[in-house]
């Protein structure tokens, strides 16, 4: 059993954290970590934590806690123990939908932007509920509609029209395939939770046009669907998603996402 974190094996790991983290990340870990600090934990868990983003929010947001941040990408996690310096954090490969760990050992399960890849999401939510002590809380974050984020959208959008006879389908298929608020909290009934609280957020984003294209189209999963199509298109993907991207360039832009709070 393993996450399909494998598509992430194509992109560059330093440009993912360089420019994705600012553009789609970083907004909602400042949210999650102001959510986090206010139970008060100890004991915290991230999974799918990637280059770290969430996992440095929280060692700022909640300073006396012991922070594991887990991935399945040795890659991501290489990067992240550049980024985050402290005794608090320990870093470890780990899939979410089989975790190491003994049984009620966190007072937090951390997960933002990684459930929409995991092929078994009730699995990975009840090794979520399995490590938590009673009280304790799973705070999962993923994508609204792709319609209400507008940049990834346009992204999406800009590198269909470079191959209209075979359009790539990874924002629909990946990080926005999981958006309908009734199958989340579905999915979480079903891994044993019983309190519940989903919220859909809305948040906002400074666009910088060129790093927006350049950490969408090489440095995320995208690169390989456009590298299938056509190995020397990622000059033509560049420049087009630049285009698509202007109309935002050194302004914010939408974004909406489900924040879900699911107590032990």
């Amino acid at each position: 059993m393993t996450e399909t974190g494998t598509p992430f094996k194509h992109s560059t790991p330093e440009l993912y954290d360089r420019y994705m983290g600012p553009l789609l990340f970083e907004p909602y870990a400042k949210i999650l970590a102001e959510r986090a600090a206010l139970l008060r934990p100890y004991h915290i868990l991230e999974t799918a934590a990637g280059t770290g983003i969430v996992t440095r929010a929280l060692r700022r947001a909640v300073p006396q806690a012991q922070i594991v941040a887990t991935d399945v990408n040795p890659a991501m996690l290489e990067v992240a123990a550049q980024r985050v310096a402290s005794d608090r954090v320990s870093l470890q490969r780990a899939d979410a939908q089989d975790l190491p760990f003994d049984d009620e050992t966190f007072d937090l399960v951390v997960c933002q932007f990684g459930v929409m890849f995991f092929p078994e999401k009730v699995r990975a939510n009840e090794e979520a509920r399995r490590v938590l002590r009673s009280n304790g809380h799973y705070l999962l974050v993923t994508f609204d509609r792709l319609e209400l984020n507008p940049v990834p959208e346009a992204v999406g959008n800009a590198v269909a029209a470079l191959f209209p006879d075979d359009p790539p389908e990874y924002m629909r298929r990946g990080p926005f395939s999981y958006t309908d608020r009734a199958l989340i909290e579905s999915d979480l009934v079903a891994a044993g939770f019983t309190h519940i609280k989903l919220e859909t957020v809305a948040a906002t984003s400074r666009v910088s046009a060129c790093d927006a294209a350049k950490g969408m189209v090489l440095g995320s999963p995208f690169r390989a669907e456009i590298e299938r199509r056509d190995s020397s298109a990622l000059d033509r993907a560049l420049d087009a998603v630049t285009a698509a991207l202007a109309r935002w360039d050194g302004n914010d832009a939408p974004m909406s996402a489900h924040v879900v709070t699911a107590t032990k």
